[in-house]
């Protein structure tokens, strides 16, 4: 919900500012002094840096919303939490005074809106029950903004508060796509925090993936068995079809294939893919 949050911000800033043919990148980045360094354009930056209950907003009785439909069905909802995201909203440009601009028109255009507008919402967004409110600029957001920056190791710019409440269910059921690839990459690095490695690219990284084994129509495979070829492995086969290898490199790998009632099929896999699911 939270990465919706910030797509909508996105959103509206865009239409306010106005931001046309991306002469401003928007981004939601710690602004670390690496990161600083690198940007290369005009950039307004929101820095999701503290989450917490709105405890004003509380109410611990009832604890449950009724809804009674015309048919007299009764449905109970647990009340959500209301939290509130904190926001630090800064200016990157070449020219101090490119930046206050920038900043002044976000300012004005946030001002504007006292809640998100729905123009903005996402499908996931659209089910809050009540409007989103937003408030920018105010004292109490950005208190001590000098220990902020001192613990982000960059040095102490002008910085704009942005406040959002948000209802969240923590009993909603959440749909998300299944994870079909996992990187894990290891090596040395002269710059830890920065998470880079001096390691050549390519060297020091494997893949975990995931996928199905599948007929052209969509059916199950009969007592299938994968194996890959060049390790003369063989990878477990789940009832679902459901399979995972681990420990690949990126390129072109070959697994064979074998159910009941076929012959041996063998086809390539290549690593990075949208899918790896493998149809026979």
């Amino acid at each position: 919900m939270i990465d919706e949050i910030d797509e909508a911000l996105r959103q509206l800033l865009i239409q306010e500012l106005p931001i046309r043919q991306g002469e401003v990148d928007v981004t939601f980045d710690q602004p670390k002094r690496e990161w600083s360094a690198r940007l290369s354009r005009p950039t307004l930056n929101l820095f999701l840096f503290d989450i917490r209950e709105n405890n004003k907003l509380r109410q611990p009785t009832p604890a449950f919303d009724i809804e009674r439909s015309e048919n007299g069905v009764v449905v109970q909802r647990r009340k959500p939490l209301r939290l509130d995201l904190h926001y630090m909203i800064t200016a990157w440009a070449a020219d101090p005074e490119d930046e206050h601009r920038l900043l002044a028109r976000t300012v004005m255009a946030l001002a504007r809106h006292g809640t998100l507008p729905n123009g903005v919402l996402s499908e996931g967004l659209r089910d809050q029950p009540a409007p989103i409110p937003l408030s920018v600029a105010q004292s109490i957001m950005m208190e001590k903004p000098t220990d902020l920056w001192s613990v982000l190791d960059n040095e102490a710019r002008p910085a704009v508060g942005c406040l959002l409440t948000v209802a969240l269910n923590p009993y909603a059921p959440v749909t998300t796509p299944p994870v079909r690839s996992a990187e894990v990459r290891f090596g040395q690095s002269i710059r830890p925090p920065d998470q880079t490695l001096s390691t050549p690219d390519g060297e020091g990284r494997f893949v975990w993936i995931s996928g199905l084994l599948r007929t052209r129509s969509g059916q199950q495979l009969k007592r299938a068995r994968l194996r890959l070829v060049e390790r003369a492995l063989e990878v477990p086969v789940q009832e679902g079809g459901q399979y995972v290898i681990g420990l690949l490199p990126r390129g072109r790998h070959t697994v064979e294939v074998t159910a009941e009632g076929r012959k041996p099929v063998r086809q390539t896999l290549v690593i990075p893919s949208e899918s790896y699911d493998i149809v026979v």
